[in-house]
């Protein structure tokens, strides 16, 4: 039994669930019920039943809760890239969530040469009811694995064929297809894509239709250059693309590795934004909207990913037949003044 300290100040032991039953005069489901998110139980019964757990300093064990109904409550988030200012936002969003769902995340931070499914072990030590994976890549082996474990999946902002698991991301393609009709339509002719990280599905995406629609369009891609989704990986591929002749516009696919671009453009080149160089950037996080950069970007529905994700979860991790979906949402295109007018 667990100690709990008294008001009085002295060690006493911990009330079990059974007292509070009979102080309150109830049944012990109704406590349990009482102490769960979303338990049914009436508002007069609930009332009482607090009453009577302040009185005897009662604090539900969610550990023994978990041994004896098989849920833990508990989900599990995989995500690398921390420190970039779109995936810190997401991880607040899903914590918020999953909170006011009665639910509690453990997360896990993969570095960007870690194997994924190394960490899964430490979660399901943890009997988690499901799994969120963003900014990394879960193979279809371990994927297969977890499905066969009865663990769901939420791939977030990723899709990975044969993963078994749930997509939720944004219509990346689409969005790539706009960046160069915008391109087209104010005038540039010449354009440059700086990449993420090469076997990410949201750099796939971006760059292919930003790539066959500049090619529709007889538009002159004049480099690709990797820049690995942070700001100096932009910046130095700000620094290759124009090392011969700058093009007229650059698409980046994330807003960090646009300000890396440029400030590089700005600073080390000395050329001027938009008038010789416009510059696109994806995510619109909190810094896009500075003055210093007034970047043009795409906004993602993160609020909607994320209810969507945790929707998609809690449904599954009570059926034995999991729905597995693919979903897509659109972005919203954010004119500022990093890309020149007509």
């Amino acid at each position: 039994m667990t100690e709990a300290t008294g008001a009085t100040g002295g060690a006493r032991k911990a009330a079990a669930s059974y007292m509070v039953a009979e102080e309150a005069g109830v049944s012990q489901s109704a406590v349990s019920r009482a102490y769960k998110s979303g338990g049914s139980v009436s508002k007069a019964t609930r009332e009482k039943i607090y009453a009577a757990g302040q009185k005897l300093g009662y604090r539900p064990n969610a550990i023994a809760r978990s041994l004896i109904s098989k849920q833990s409550n508990m989900i599990g988030i995989v995500m690398a890239d921390i420190t970039n200012p779109f995936y810190s936002s997401v991880l607040e969003v899903f914590l918020q969530k999953l909170q006011a769902e009665g639910q509690k995340a453990i997360v896990l931070v993969a570095t960007r040469d870690q194997d994924v499914d190394d960490l899964l072990p430490q979660l399901l030590e943890y009997q988690v009811d499901g799994l969120v994976v963003t900014s990394a890549t879960l193979s279809s082996e371990m994927g297969r694995t977890l499905s066969d474990m009865g663990v769901p999946v939420v791939m977030f902002n990723r899709s990975v064929p044969d993963s078994h698991s749930t997509s939720i991301c944004c219509d990346n393609n689409s969005a790539g297809r706009q960046v160069a009709q915008l391109f087209f339509d104010r005038g540039m002719r010449n354009v440059a894509y700086i990449a993420g990280i090469e076997n990410t599905s949201t750099n796939q995406d971006r760059r292919a239709g930003f790539l066959k629609r500049s090619k529709e369009l007889g538009l002159s891609v004049t480099g690709q250059v990797q820049g690995f989704y942070t700001y100096d990986g932009g910046y130095q591929a700000a620094l290759a693309l124009c090392a011969s002749q700058a093009p007229e516009a650059i698409f980046c696919a994330n807003d960090i590795m646009a300000m890396g671009a440029m400030d590089a453009l700005r600073y080390e080149l000395k050329l001027s934004i938009p008038e010789q160089v416009s510059v696109m950037g994806f995510d619109d996080i909190n810094s896009a909207h500075w003055p210093v950069y007034d970047l043009t970007t795409f906004r993602m529905p993160i609020e909607r990913m994320v209810t969507r994700s945790i929707e998609n979860l809690l449904v599954n991790k009570q059926r034995e037949n999991r729905v597995l979906a693919t979903e897509t949402l659109a972005v919203e295109l954010v004119l500022r003044g990093s890309v020149r007018s007509v």
